[in-house]
């Protein structure tokens, strides 16, 4: 296999075994198969495709500020695997791409070529930080084609992974292109209604936890991504929400629900922020936070519209200073964030000394068991806000900690100035 890339930096890179994402599991794989021949990247994509009888479109689609989305990259490319195709090949698109991309790649392809392909809708549904597990043991695989020649194709290339059974879904293109975007709305609807739901907790003095078990017993509805949060980020929820919102204007036909759960998300962003500086009268200027988590999620170092960068870009705004912390994506933070009034910690308690309190905005699992004595003797105000809801309330109460996590009751020995 050939992986084509445009930026010679970062093939000679990944010719050394150098992985320019944190994704556990990738490095290994990826030196162990350069090692073994059946991995090469290149930067010569005409060769790369003439040689080749499956070719995969993987490029980004970024969002536009109207939530369109970018189709730049997907068009050229297109038309340059027109232009090398030397055989039959099936063209598969990985990309998340809007309904109705099979068409006009189709016709790209078939304005500068006379080869024969065909083409598929294959979306990934890989989790950041889980990327290789679910590549290995899919829960699907979504084909959109048309041609049983495809087909037969898609059988062979996906038949190590179906050993055990037949995951292969077979739809049309367009089905399959809109599947992807479906599920990202749905599991993006169901992150902000547990958050809505933890703020309505707040306001009866109800406790989301319990409310999260009470739910996820439910047969019809399951436990996953039923956790409250500050609110879903990455390069995936928010720009597929907005997409499919486009998708669904340009049709005249207002996608509601996806609307709403844009706008809530975007206002949970603001809620621990605003939770913050209530606790301090408003009055954050010349106060330091510690602030564990930079990365949207866990397992990764993906810091594309990540809560935590809103949270730490809104503390400094109003005149405060932070220390951070995160095990794997202080680089990319730092490209974005800048290093004025931020220092960035080595360790998790490097960053507490002196701060008036500990903002936790990632679940990375060092933090979920801390020294909670040292954490009190280390900061200069002994107060926690927890974003991910880490840690068990009750037990918090023995720390002399003050606690206020996600639509549960809030510990409060002392309040500070």
């Amino acid at each position: 296999m050939a992986i084509v890339d445009v930026d010679c930096q970062r093939v000679e890179s990944l010719r050394r075994g150098e992985v320019p994402i944190y994704e556990p599991g990738l490095d290994e794989l990826v030196v162990q198969n350069v090692r073994q021949g059946r991995l090469t990247f290149t930067t010569d994509l005409a060769a790369a495709v003439a040689e080749s009888e499956v070719v995969i479109l993987a490029v980004g689609t970024p969002s536009a500020p109207d939530g369109t989305v970018d189709m730049e990259a997907m068009e050229t490319a297109a038309r340059q695997i027109g232009e090398a195709l030397r055989q039959y090949a099936v063209v598969i698109t990985k990309s998340t791409v809007p309904v109705g991309t099979y068409r006009r790649v189709s016709e790209i392809i078939r304005s500068v070529t006379q080869v024969p392909f065909d083409y598929v809708a294959n979306p990934e549904f890989l989790k950041e930080g889980a990327a290789v597990n679910d590549f290995l043991k899919p829960d699907r695989v979504i084909l959109g084609l048309t041609s049983e020649r495809a087909l037969k194709v898609m059988r062979h290339l996906y038949a190590p992974f179906m050993r055990r059974s037949d995951r292969l879904l077979v739809m049309d293109p367009a089905s399959a292109e809109l599947t992807k975007y479906a599920c990202n709305a749905m599991l993006a609807t169901r992150v902000t209604f547990m958050n809505e739901m933890a703020r309505l907790c707040e306001r009866f003095g109800a406790d989301i936890e319990m409310i999260r078990r009470g739910m996820g017993t439910d047969h019809r509805i399951g436990p996953d991504f039923l956790f409250p949060s500050l609110g879903y980020g990455g390069g995936c929820f928010p720009k597929d929400v907005r997409a499919l919102i486009s998708m669904g204007r340009r049709v005249n036909h207002p996608l509601h629900i996806a609307e709403a759960v844009d706008r809530a998300n975007q206002e949970q962003y603001e809620w621990m922020f605003k939770r913050i500086r209530a606790y301090y009268n408003g009055r954050l200027k010349d106060k330091k936070f510690a602030v564990w988590g930079l990365a949207f999620k866990a397992r990764t170092d993906d810091v594309r519209e990540s809560p935590a960068l809103a949270i730490v870009q809104r503390l400094v705004g109003a005149g405060a200073t932070v220390a951070a912390h995160d095990p794997k994506a202080v680089a990319n933070a730092k490209a974005i964030l800048g290093e004025t009034h931020i220092r960035y910690c080595d360790t998790m308690y490097e960053a507490l000394p002196g701060a008036h309190g500990l903002v936790i905005c990632t679940e990375w699992q060092e933090y979920r068991t801390p020294d909670f004595a040292k954490i009190k003797s280390l900061l200069a105000g002994p107060v926690i806000f927890d974003g991910r809801n880490l840690y068990d309330v009750e037990w918090m109460a023995e720390t002399g900690l003050a606690y206020h996590s996600v639509g549960r009751p809030s510990v409060e020995p002392g309040k500070a100035n």
